[in-house]
């Protein structure tokens, strides 16, 4: 992609998702670099771009609570002063599932940093992906028959009941847009081969928010409910004792499957080593289309663990839409069109990123 620049993901974000207009007033509610997730240049790349927009920018610090997150009554009037709100905190999205002042332009950025405004994943055209996304849901809605798989052994099949009605995603904007509306996972049954870890969903954090195994573990789900893992003694008893801990933490159901989806951005590179911190792994890595993700443990999106799948073929009506980790978008209905008009997202395309923070499969 020619002339990509930080600079240029930040206009992205502000003209094609925000669709700002100039004299209109920006608030980036931003988490400090201190809490190891974003970083203050991601501030100061949009604060600029907003600026060349003719924006009035305010910026707010609002902190990081892992435990109970809300709207402060300080933060509400500052919405109130606002025609768009900018999260580069994971204040926006905790909250992405809850009510949001009416009338706003409400955005959570799953750019974390200049890096990533700088990176394909903020320079592709966004409404290429919004297109992408509505292609996507509209097989996924009159699909018959799924098939997920992935090297690792996962076996998964179903057919998709989906719920496009606004309940059944968040109305938050998000940029990038990076995944399809989630599949309810209650028709879906099968083998899921787990990418080495259990972690949260971002919805909420706590004390030993990870477990990594030593060998490959499975996990069974029939119905949309999980039934058990498959592995080496130590590591199932793990994940049991995992499951136990989170739902007994939150009063939740332990065994609930709530639903999946898989990347739709292949410009969604993660450069850093997940294992390093994989609660901003698990916020800005799944929108690579090498990872296919499940919320579990909750009867609600986005309950509170998940399962990564790792470079998954999606086989949907008999066509593979995702190979072992790529995302062939030309075979949607309209997808080589969108393309087209969108040299930028083919460009990504013909070139994913496969940075996703873990190791290649095999």
């Amino acid at each position: 992609m020619s002339d990509i620049s930080p600079e240029r993901g930040a206009r992205n974000l502000l003209a094609n998702c925000a669709h700002a207009q100039a004299g209109e007033r920006l608030l980036i509610a931003y988490e400090p670099p201190e809490y190891g997730y974003f970083d203050a240049d991601a501030v100061d790349v949009v604060r600029t771009a907003a600026r060349e927009l003719n924006l009035f920018v305010d910026t707010i610090d609002v902190g990081f609570n892992p435990d109970k997150p809300h709207l402060t009554p300080a933060l509400v009037e500052k919405f109130e002063q606002a025609d768009i709100i900018l999260f580069l905190a994971r204040l926006g999205d905790q909250l992405r599932f809850s009510d949001m002042p009416d009338g706003k332009k409400i955005i959570v950025s799953f750019a974390l940093t200049r890096e990533l405004f700088g990176s394909g994943f903020s320079n592709g055209h966004h409404d290429a992906f919004l297109e992408i996304k509505e292609q996507v849901n509209t097989v996924l809605d009159r699909a018959e028959h799924v098939e997920i798989t992935c090297p690792a052994g996962s076996h998964v099949t179903g057919r998709p009941e989906m719920n496009l009605t606004r309940s059944g995603d968040t109305s938050i904007l998000r940029f990038p847009m990076s995944v399809f509306t989630p599949v309810p996972a209650h028709s879906f049954s099968g083998r899921l081969a787990l990418s080495g870890f259990l972690t949260g969903t971002g919805s909420k954090y706590y004390d030993n928010y990870t477990v990594e195994f030593d060998d490959q573990v499975f996990a069974l789900m029939q119905d949309g409910r999980l039934t058990g893992f498959d592995g080496a003694p130590a590591d199932v008893a793990k994940a049991d004792a995992h499951y136990d801990y989170v739902s007994g933490l939150f009063g939740i159901d332990r065994n609930f499957v709530h639903s999946w989806h898989a990347g739709i951005h292949p410009g969604c590179g993660y450069p850093w080593d997940a294992s390093e911190n994989f609660e901003r792994w698990g916020g800005a890595a799944f929108g690579n289309p090498r990872i296919l993700h499940f919320h579990t443990c909750g009867t609600y999106a986005p309950g509170e663990i998940s399962w990564n799948i790792i470079d998954p073929s999606i086989i949907v009506d008999g066509v593979t839409l995702w190979d072992r980790g790529r995302f062939h978008a030309e075979l949607l209905p309209g997808g080589a069109e969108i393309l087209a008009r969108f040299p930028c997202a083919a460009g990504l395309f013909a070139d994913p990123d496969q940075e996703i923070g873990l190791q290649r499969s095999a």
